[in-house]
């Protein structure tokens, strides 16, 4: 009990407010946003025809004028938020959804200058049905603080509304009718923040994650950058000063060793890296690590090409090119799942001078890439639009029904196939 009061504290507290979802890693954020804006822009289409029957018998007490904005007012803004919500992002789902729950109340305030005084011989008027999905358009607008003050007051004007109108009014109806609105509302605001809480969670533990594998990384590079130069300290500076102290005459060899030695120091403080930055080999490491952790059993494989040693990939886009990769695995694991037939996955990495060449492919269900639905963000934002938004990077996909599917990420030169 005290963890479910302390839980139901955070959320007033706006601790699952949507307003927290910040950082460029925003995938399932912007996925869960867009499918709710859907399913609400659909809902109000339906709800409104639900509710034409009661509409239009509560209009013979109304003048026709109200009836039309109050119907608009009411359900005009879902069929925009249901288009809004599969070609745009989350910046304008927020306002659409916004002006749904700001005209729902317009609609409630429209209602004592058209309708006499208790004359709806009804339990309750149309718009006050309505106040759920208006108040589950506030959850997609605005933070938690300002939804839970939208949600008392949409559910006392509708509960007000209805003792304006309704020609048989007790006290006890009123309560009934208030809480009934408001138990229903507060549901919808659970879900809608617990959902899009949750996503904006997951991407920033994902953020997280990718920054510690990228540090992980980079101190792991340090690391052989010091064992490296620990072993020339000892295997030609150590060597060359014990022989010269043996040597006591003028030595040729000696003299070639010395010299060598400080070839070597000279290229050693030349070829001093970066922190931030990942050769060929810790980068490698980095996306067999973020392929792993989301399934171990899929092969990856590494090529190499001459010149390879000139990779240097920093930290950010590694981790960029890890997203997108998982991205890929976790829509193969989800979706290319054959009955009767195990799906064979593999990662293939070909490094080359200054470039890095990721392929993952299955041999799974494959699909039609024109028939995806625009809501369909892990392609279109998480692998493709992540891959063109890092400089010097790019991404394709390739698929058929039936036959499998290629995603190919290619990072460094400009970023051409």
């Amino acid at each position: 009990m005290p963890a479910a009061l302390t839980q139901f504290s955070q959320w007033l507290r706006g601790g699952w407010s949507v307003a927290a979802a910040e950082g460029p890693d925003t995938a399932a954020y912007d996925r869960i946003m867009r499918r709710l804006g859907i399913s609400m822009g659909i809902a109000g289409v339906l709800i409104g025809c639900a509710e034409l029957p009661e509409i239009a018998e509560q209009s013979r007490l109304a003048p026709v004028w109200w009836t039309v904005v109050a119907t608009l007012l009411a359900f005009g803004c879902y069929p925009v938020l249901a288009v809004v919500s599969a070609v745009s992002g989350t910046r304008a789902i927020r306002i659409v959804s916004g002006c749904a729950a700001v005209c729902f109340l317009g609609a409630l305030a429209t209602i004592p200058l058209a309708l006499q005084l208790h004359t709806v011989d009804a339990t309750t008027v149309w718009p006050y049905r309505v106040t759920p999905l208006a108040v589950t358009a506030a959850v997609l607008a605005w933070p938690t603080r300002i939804t839970v003050a939208y949600l008392m007051v949409a559910t006392s004007s509708a509960a007000l509304a209805i003792v304006y109108t309704v020609a048989e009014i007790h006290p006890a109806t009123i309560i009934e009718n208030f809480l009934r609105a408001l138990g229903l509302s507060a549901l919808f605001v659970w879900c809608g923040t617990a959902a899009t809480g949750a996503a904006a969670r997951v991407d920033r533990e994902s953020a997280i994650a990718s920054r510690r594998a990228g540090a992980a990384a980079a101190a792991q590079s340090r690391d052989r950058e010091r064992a490296r130069f620990a072993a020339l300290i000892h295997d030609a500076v150590l060597s060359t000063l014990l022989e010269a102290s043996r040597a006591g005459t003028h030595s040729d060899v000696l003299q070639r060793q010395a010299e060598r030695t400080l070839e070597q120091l000279d290229e050693c403080r030349g070829s001093e890296r970066d922190p931030d930055l990942l050769d060929a080999r810790s980068a490698v490491l980095f996306l067999r690590a973020a392929v792993q952790e989301i399934n171990p059993s899929i092969r990856f494989a590494t090529r190499t090409w001459p010149g390879f040693d000139d990779l240097r990939m920093p930290v950010h886009s590694a981790s960029t090119i890890a997203a997108a990769l998982t991205e890929a695995v976790r829509n193969s694991l989800r979706h290319a799942a054959v009955p009767a037939r195990e799906v064979r996955r593999a990662v293939t990495a070909t490094v080359s001078a200054g470039s890095i060449r990721i392929v993952f492919a299955d041999d799974g269900a494959g699909f039609d890439l024109a028939a995806v639905s625009a809501d369909r963000l892990g392609i279109s934002m998480s692998i493709l639009g992540r891959m063109r938004q890092l400089a010097g990077g790019s991404a394709f996909v390739e698929s058929q029904p039936g036959e499998g599917t290629t995603v190919t990420l290619v990072w460094g030169g400009d970023g051409s196939r």
